[in-house]
């Protein structure tokens, strides 16, 4: 029997009708949250740290300079590669004026075929000696470029791992950094779970700790399993901007495959003491705290409910106001 529109309205807490409702049923396992792009940009040249422009929180847009290098070496070998061009331009000068001279004499005959072949592969070597040193400017200045470190996306430092005036050499990390807008949960599922996970027509996502269900957009199962747990991973992936997830949250994935009408109330209206789980049950003005046996949640913040209620049954769906009216209802204050 329901209570009554009235007794509801005076009671200080919300209520609700215990009913059966038709909820997914299929397979849940434990997840967990993941950036689509997430980094750790290292150093490619040896150096001093010079500048640290971000710390871990801070959000920073492609292309900025998150890491400055300090590495005089680098200058010296810029500055050692600029004279070897000059040096080599300043021969190849020499050498084609030489041919140059060469093939002069030579069509005059005053000088053999084997002399004009020594001034050609003179002339020739310098240029391939040109060649080679303004390569070599190009590849120590492209070097030197290693010093500025950008980013390559734009997104959130999740770790800073360098400190100004940390010395670093290549393949050191230096910054740690993900795409808030992109997020994605990857399980772990048993392989003879696999088909059951293949063939679900909806999956969703539980985030307990923000108490927030997500509807996947998008299902991937990698093609390979793990040799020592025999489980295969599966990519979930979320909509896009979702606020208050990040990477490394607890997570559970719940992969529809069917549905199924069972008793269901809200999973806020349990009370939890010690061993007793209980809801407390409104009949007319009349609180009172009564047991209950639960069966797994559901999904959507339901749980179904094994035994203690029946369809009908009117519960507080906030326990910590109704406990505190039973108990002043059961203990009146004394008329003054």
């Amino acid at each position: 029997m329901f209570a009554s529109p009235l007794a509801g309205a005076a009671l200080p807490f919300p209520i609700a009708p215990v009913k059966y409702q038709l909820v997914d049923t299929g397979y849940s396992t434990e997840a967990a949250v993941e950036a689509v792009k997430q980094s750790t940009v290292a150093a490619q040249v040896s150096g001093r740290v010079a500048e640290v422009n971000f710390d871990a929180g801070d959000y920073v847009k492609a292309g900025s300079v998150i890491v400055r290098l300090s590495a005089q070496e680098l200058s010296s070998a810029v500055t050692g590669s600029q004279a070897q061009v000059a040096q080599a331009d300043a021969a190849l000068a020499n050498a084609r004026a030489n041919y140059q001279r060469q093939q002069q004499l030579f069509q005059q005959k005053f000088i053999s075929q084997a002399a004009l072949d020594h001034a050609t592969t003179e002339f020739h070597a310098a240029e391939a000696a040109a060649r080679a040193a303004r390569a070599g400017v190009g590849q120590t200045a492209a070097v030197r470029g290693y010093t500025v470190i950008t980013a390559p996306y734009s997104g959130v430092v999740a770790a800073r791992h360098v400190e100004v005036g940390e010395t670093v050499t290549p393949g050191t990390p230096l910054m740690t950094g993900f795409d808030p807008k992109d997020m994605r949960v990857t399980a772990d599922v048993p392989q003879y779970k696999l088909a059951e996970v293949k063939a679900a027509p909806r999956v969703a996502v539980e985030i307990p700790s923000l108490n927030k269900w997500i509807d996947a957009t998008g299902v991937t199962v990698l093609p390979s399993a793990d040799v020592a747990t025999h489980t295969v991973k599966v990519r979930i992936d979320l909509p896009t901007n979702l606020e208050g997830v990040i990477p490394g949250m607890f997570a559970r994935a719940h992969f529809s495959v069917g549905s199924a009408r069972k008793l269901t109330i809200p999973s806020g209206a349990v009370v939890r003491r010690s061993e007793i789980t209980a809801v407390y049950v409104v009949r007319q003005d009349r609180v009172s705290l009564r047991q209950i046996r639960l069966g797994t949640p559901n999904g959507r913040g339901q749980v179904e409910v094994l035994a203690g209620l029946n369809p009908g049954d009117v519960i507080a769906l906030d326990p910590v106001k109704a406990g505190i009216y039973a108990k002043s209802a059961a203990n009146p204050s004394p008329r003054k």
